[in-house]
């Protein structure tokens, strides 16, 4: 444990000019006694870890001193090389740069590891795209990419329902969701984030302006966010169900999972015949038809009552075909 927590202070020094015993401290989850403990022992290592004393000082590396990663183990080696997702990074013009960075990290790895890389390929692959649907890549992406990496504003415009919309954009970061690209962005005008796909651009300009990036902005919380408020806004209308046992499993397999989940853990006990009623947020009653029917005779539609209907005509066709 103390061995990998070395370590990591070095290449965390490796990456920075300096940092102080409480940065280093809360990054490696220790006390600052600690730290001063294993920088000695960097030290005594052969390591040169300085400490610059007082109140804005801190510990660097010096003369210069890098490390090879010769403390990898295989695991992080491969894990390190499935960090990359091929068809994005091409998508975004970075697969030459990554290509670069595989090779140099294959470069610095012992000769035991080298083959990393290849074992890693070998056993994992990520398909982003949905199925039946043909990718097709965004033609303003590597423009919003580059705004994103260099923190630089945008003037973007964008087609929202019938109207071509300008706005002017600090990029914060990207996302790929099922084939589909996202950027998550502030609006300085409006000062709060948003997300636009960034297959609706229909013009991006990059802007003379760099902003400054709020650190504390968390990119994959943001969008996890955002995405389960965009599936709720969804679910606009409601419908009771009586379901049985095996319904209420196959519940969350045919209608949105969270408030399939939400809509089970509210129901009061099953009934005398075993059934549980539930109440089902969806997103029309035009879809909860089609995703209730796969349920087939395990569901029973209560409300509202013009749903009902419906699955008492189709259950009286789907009765006539099978009559003999």
């Amino acid at each position: 444990m103390r061995a990998a927590r070395l370590i990591k202070m070095v290449l965390l020094l490796q990456s920075r000019p300096s940092m102080t015993a409480a940065e280093l401290a809360r990054e490696l989850e220790v006390s600052e006694r600690t730290i001063a403990r294993d920088a000695q022992a960097l030290s005594e290592a052969g390591v040169p870890v300085y400490a610059d004393r007082g109140r804005t000082g801190g510990y660097r590396l010096i003369g210069g001193y890098r490390t090879r990663l010769t403390g990898l183990a295989r695991g992080e080696a491969e894990a390190l090389f499935l960090s990359g997702v091929p068809g994005a990074l091409r998508e975004m013009g970075l697969e030459d740069a990554a290509s670069a960075a595989r090779l140099k990290v294959s470069a610095a790895l012992l000769p035991s590891l080298r083959d990393a890389s290849r074992t890693a390929a070998q056993r994992f692959h990520l398909d982003a795209p949905a199925w039946f649907a043909e990718p097709r890549t965004p033609e303003w992406l590597p423009a919003v990419a580059d705004a994103v990496w260099d923190d630089r504003r945008v003037v973007a415009r964008y087609r929202r329902r019938e109207a071509d919309v300008k706005r002017e954009l600090e990029p914060y970061g990207l996302v790929l969701k099922a084939g589909v690209w996202y950027l998550c962005a502030r609006v300085p005008e409006a000062g709060a984030y948003r997300v636009y796909r960034i297959d609706r651009f229909t013009s991006v300009e990059p802007g003379a302006d760099r902003y400054d990036r709020d650190e504390e902005f968390d990119l994959p919380a943001f969008w996890a966010e955002r995405a389960e408020q965009f599936a709720r806004s969804l679910l606009r209308a409601k419908a009771v169900v009586r379901l049985s046992e095996q319904g209420a499993r196959l519940l969350p397999h045919v209608a949105d999972p969270a408030a399939a989940r939400e809509a089970l853990e509210a129901a009061g006990p099953p009934d005398a015949g075993g059934r549980l009623t539930v109440t089902l947020p969806v997103e029309s009653h035009e879809v909860a038809y089609a995703q209730l029917l796969a349920l087939g005779p395990e569901a029973e539609v209560l409300e509202p009552p013009a749903l009902r209907r419906r699955f008492a005509e189709a259950a009286a066709r789907a009765a006539a075909l099978y009559a003999d």
